[in-house]
C-alpha cells in the first residue's frame, strides 16, 4: 500500500485523468483539523477556499480531476465542511457529482473509496473505522474493468454538485 508522500506522487505523475469515488461520512485528516474547527466556528476560510491550489496544480496542466461523493443526509459536520469547500474545487477545475442515498436508490456501487488514474490504474483506499487514511492499494489489472464500471455507474447516477447544493440551501 502507498501512503503519505508516496501516494501523493500519484497526483504529480498521472497523465490525463484522476477520478475519485468517496463513500465515508467522516475523514480523519490531521492536516484538516484546524481548518474544520475554523469552519465550524463560522470563521473566514481564506483565499484557498475559493480556488483550490492543489486541484488547480493538476487542471492547469490540462489534466482532468473528477469525483462522485456517495453520502446520506443528514450530513455530518465533516461532510458539511467538505461540501462547503467543493465550490473552490470546482472553480479550480474539478468536476464533482453527488449521490445522496436518502434521495435516490443506487445499487451496485462499492462501499469503499477508490482513485482511478488514466483509466489504467486503480487504488482502493483503506481507512480505519474513524476515517483515518491507512493507504492506497494498487489493484491488479484484472480488477480494472470492475472499477471502471463502478465509476461509470456513479457518474450516471450523480447530480452535479451545484444542483445538489442549491436544493439544500
Amino acid at each position: 500500500m502507498l501512503a503519505g508522500e508516496e501516494f501523493g506522487r500519484l497526483f504529480e505523475t498521472f497523465e490525463r485523468s484522476a477520478f475519485r469515488l468517496e463513500t465515508l461520512a467522516v475523514y480523519d485528516v490531521e492536516d484538516e483539523q484546524e481548518e474544520i474547527a475554523r469552519f465550524l466556528a463560522g470563521e473566514d476560510m481564506g483565499p484557498e477556499w475559493s480556488d483550490n491550489p492543489w486541484i488547480r496544480s493538476m487542471t492547469d496542466t490540462g489534466r482532468t480531476v473528477s469525483r462522485v461523493h456517495v453520502l446520506r443526509s443528514p450530513l455530518t459536520d465533516y461532510l458539511r465542511y467538505e461540501l462547503s469547500a467543493y465550490p473552490g474545487n470546482i472553480t479550480a477545475g474539478e468536476s464533482i457529482g453527488i449521490i445522496d442515498l436518502t434521495e435516490v436508490d443506487v445499487t451496485g456501487l462499492p462501499d469503499h473509496d477508490f482513485w482511478l488514474f488514466d483509466d489504467r490504474q486503480v487504488y482502493r483506499m483503506h481507512y480505519t473505522p474513524e476515517g483515518k487514511f491507512l493507504g492506497g492499494e494498487l489493484l491488479p489489472e484484472e480488477r480494472l474493468g470492475e472499477y471502471l464500471g463502478w465509476r461509470n455507474l456513479a457518474l450516471a447516477n450523480a447530480v452535479p454538485f451545484a444542483a445538489y447544493w442549491e436544493r439544500r440551501s
